[in-house]
C-alpha cells in the first residue's frame, strides 16, 4: 500500500455549492478577477469552473448552500488512473463515500470519473480523472 499522493499529480479544484450560480460567477470573475473556464450541464442544473493562478473553484446549483464560514464542500485531486487510485483507497481502508467509481459525462470535453473519501473531520476529498 502507498499513500494516495502516489496516485495523484496535483490539486485539481475546490468545490462549493452556490446560493445563486450567476451571482457567484459574477463575483469571482468581475470582482475578484478569476477566469471562467467552463459552465457545464449537471442534470437539470449547471456547474461552473473558475480559475485564478493555481486555484480552480467548482461551484454548482441545485443543492442548498450552507451560507456559513466553512462552506467549502470538497477538495479534488487529479489522478491519471482512477481505477488504481480507487483500489489503493480500498486497500488503505479509507471510508469511500459512494459505491464504486462515479462519472459525469457532461463535464469538460469527454467527462470525468471520480470517487470521494471522508477525512477525519468528515471533510470530503475527491479523486478525479478528467477523461
Amino acid at each position: 500500500m502507498q499513500p494516495m499522493s502516489a496516485f495523484t499529480t496535483d490539486l485539481q479544484h475546490s468545490g462549493m455549492i452556490a446560493h445563486n450560480l450567476d451571482e457567484t460567477v459574477d463575483f469571482y470573475t468581475a470582482k475578484l478577477g478569476f477566469e471562467l473556464v467552463g459552465v457545464f450541464p449537471n442534470g437539470e442544473n449547471r456547474c461552473a469552473f473558475m480559475r485564478y493562478g493555481h486555484l480552480t473553484i467548482e461551484t454548482w446549483e441545485g443543492e442548498e448552500a450552507p451560507l456559513t464560514t466553512g462552506a467549502i464542500n470538497h477538495w479534488a485531486l487529479d489522478t491519471p488512473d482512477i481505477e488504481a487510485a480507487y483500489q489503493n483507497a480500498r486497500d488503505l481502508g479509507l471510508e469511500i463515500k459512494e459505491d464504486g467509481i462515479q462519472s459525469i459525462p457532461t463535464f469538460w470535453d469527454r467527462g470525468i470519473r471520480y470517487f470521494n473519501v471522508y477525512g477525519p473531520n468528515r471533510e470530503t476529498i475527491e479523486f478525479c480523472q478528467i477523461l
